[in-house]
């Protein structure tokens, strides 16, 4: 079995900047035009797709955005072949021109690409066209595991289109960033572009206007004006796409990147303005926009948003909103939908995740599991999924993390282990055992090899404890907050949420203060486990401010010290190995090695938490979910009944 990879690729739309990606590569010609700036967003909306190799052939199968299919089509990955196709204009062209620059300048065979699902509306201004060029570029990629960046996907997109009837600017491929807010400068050939990150989400809609327009004669008449002006209306078009938008994006970047709505609308009504008082002369058949125009000057429009204006080359296309609140988005569909007859999509900016990277300590002996520890970890004891598939503890942990949209994580490991580590993420078995795996396993080896792209193997030279082995990964966080995971535990959430992620918005949420993962516990858990109790912050007593935190307390002291408000009798908060933690703590677990600080002979985490408890202040958050421990041998066995025998989230 060849391995299928799942692939999406979004829309994307142009928020500010239209018409200054081209106008800016024409200083090639005239130095003297400034750069071209756009702003650029993917959509919620998108191309859904699975791609796997075949040996000389393209076959593309679509389905469009009403749910039916268009005919599949099948073509041999000759040079000759493809550029045909591409040549005759039509969906698949797209495909053919992207196909025919890969197999040019990369020599690949050929793939098979579903398009099982779109969401994205075609000819509405939203890059239909290019998002399924990078969608093929991408395939190629991800099938000959071709290692290109995404500006080098871009460009195949890019050179791929051109290639066909069609004709599209180089910000159109932009939606290969992804559902993320960039900013792209044109400086003749020069192409450079920036992430920016939201604050504090942005609730916007865009609007098919339900009108045409023309957009060949629209770039038609704007290039009249370039490269070297002629006469006013010229020289109003190059004002208006040179210094006047470099302005606004300028604004509209410093607007986006503090997730101020109210000042990002006003700039969208301060570009349109511009761009009526400047372009709408330079071409008024198209760019008068009668449609458009009585939508923006609408009342009942500007009591729901904060600003609009047109999208893309402009005209009755589309128009895009910033609304004041979600609630008023709603409102604003509905008046637009019954008003105009409009159908609207939205566009959600929301600010990235707060944490990126987990660190997940795997480098421990297992003492209390010798002497199986002595020949198998114990981070990849098997278990058994409620689906039936046994896997390592270690692999639950890291789908754990990536389910909650950690991009990195790094794995602590002994010295001697890194070797193995790295053949089991990094590298499929022999040829021979392979082939005798069925297909299910196959597609789970590449799998493997797909999280190995995420993980760092970090060396723990001597195993000198729990917070030493998290010491070993300051270099790699950085300065960043960073989950924190027990390499012997297994999580599964009870919500839709999992539990490592419900960590990660409790931390976003309660002014990114360090947050311990706890549970309600019987008297029997207190002496494995650590144990909290404090003040609760929130009415549904999930939020604890941590007053005390003490490691695997006797009963006794925990019943004394540690009761914590509101629960039953003999009941306590004890941690579920779940962490977020700042980077400060790096800074007490530093002071504990340096002054050799130890409990029972090991360098702690729970006294650098404790420190950290006081110098910034922690919070406990009660998991909504189940840990199951596999670091004792009767805990390990429950553990694998318990798991096996419950459904996951």
């Amino acid at each position: 079995m060849q391995r299928i990879f799942d692939l999406f690729v979004p829309g994307r739309v142009c928020l500010f900047g239209e018409h200054s990606d081209w106008a800016g590569a024409c200083r090639r010609f005239n130095s003297s035009i400034r750069p071209g700036q756009v702003i650029i967003a993917g959509t919620n909306q998108g191309i859904y797709a699975k791609a796997e190799p075949r040996s000389d052939t393209l076959e593309i199968t679509s389905t469009l955005p009403d749910g039916t299919q268009s005919t599949p089509c099948v073509v041999k990955m000759e040079k000759d072949a493809l550029l045909e196709l591409a040549s005759e204009g039509g969906f698949y062209s797209y495909a053919a021109g992207v196909a025919y620059y890969m197999l040019t300048f990369y020599e690949v065979g050929g793939i098979k690409l579903d398009n099982y699902r779109t969401t994205l509306p075609v000819k509405k201004g939203l890059s239909s066209s290019a998002a399924f060029c990078v969608m093929v570029a991408r395939a190629f990629n991800k099938v000959y595991d071709l290692k290109l960046t995404t500006r080098a996907e871009m460009e195949a997109a890019y050179q791929g289109e051109i290639l066909t009837p069609s004709r599209c600017g180089r910000m159109d491929q932009g939606c290969a960033y992804g559902q993320v807010p960039v900013v792209m400068t044109f400086d003749g050939d020069l192409l450079k572009t920036g992430h920016l990150g939201v604050r504090s989400p942005l609730a916007l809609l865009i609007a098919d206007l339900q009108g045409s327009k023309n957009t060949i004669k629209i770039l038609a008449d704007l290039n009249h004006a370039y490269p070297f002006p002629e006469d006013g209306i010229s020289q109003s078009v190059h004002e208006y796409l040179g210094p006047i938008n470099e302005g606004i994006v300028a604004r509209a970047v410093t607007a986006l990147e503090a997730g101020d709505a109210p000042e990002l609308g006003r700039l969208m009504t301060e570009a349109q303005a511009q761009f009526d008082a400047h372009l709408i002369p330079a071409c008024p058949e198209e760019l008068t926009a009668a449609k458009l125009h009585a939508v923006l000057a609408d009342e009942r429009v500007r009591e729901l948003t904060f600003g609009a204006k047109g999208v893309g080359s402009q005209g009755d296309g589309c128009v895009q909103f910033v609304a004041r609140d979600q609630d008023s988005r709603e409102t604003l569909v509905q008046y637009l939908e019954q008003q105009y007859g409009m159908e609207c999509f939205e566009l959600d900016l929301a600010p990235p995740q707060a944490v990126r990277k987990a660190v997940i300590p795997a480098a421990g002996f297992g003492t209390r599991m010798f002497p199986a520890s002595k020949a198998i970890k114990k981070e990849l004891f098997p278990i058994i999924t409620p689906e039936g598939v046994t896997k390592p503890v270690l692999l639950a942990n890291i789908e754990e993390a990536v389910r909650a949209g950690i991009e990195e994580i790094a794995v602590i490991v002994r010295a001697d282990d890194q070797a193995f580590f790295d053949q089991f993420f990094n590298h499929l078995p022999a040829p021979d055992l392979y082939n005798r795996l069925p297909a299910q396993a196959r597609q789970q080896c590449h799998d493997l090899q797909e999280l190995g792209q995420r993980i760092t193997l970090i060396p723990q030279e001597s195993q000198e404890g729990f917070g030493h082995a998290v010491h070993c990964a300051r270099e790699w966080v950085g300065n960043e907050p960073f989950l924190l995971m027990l390499g012997d535990h297994v999580y599964v959430s009870d919500t839709d949420e999992p539990c490592a992620q419900q960590l990660i918005h409790a931390y976003e949420a309660n002014g990114n203060r360090g947050v311990v993962g706890v549970h309600a516990a019987p008297p029997e858990d207190v002496s494995h486990s650590g144990t909290i109790t404090g003040t609760w912050i929130d009415e549904d007593q999930r939020v604890l401010q941590v007053r005390e935190l003490a490691e695997k307390p006797n009963l006794d002291y925990a019943r004394n010290n540690l009761a914590a408000p509101g629960l039953g009798p003999d009941q306590f908060l004890c941690l579920n190995g779940q962490y977020i933690l700042t980077p400060e703590v790096f800074e007490h677990l530093q002071h504990d090695i340096d002054a050799d600080v130890r409990d029972a002979g090991e360098i702690q985490l729970t006294t650098a938490l404790e420190q950290l408890r006081k110098t910034q202040g922690l919070l406990g958050y009660v998991v909504a979910g189940n840990h199951y421990d596999t670091g004792l041998p009767e805990r390990y066995l429950q553990s694998l009944i318990d798991l096996h025998g419950r459904g996951t989230k």
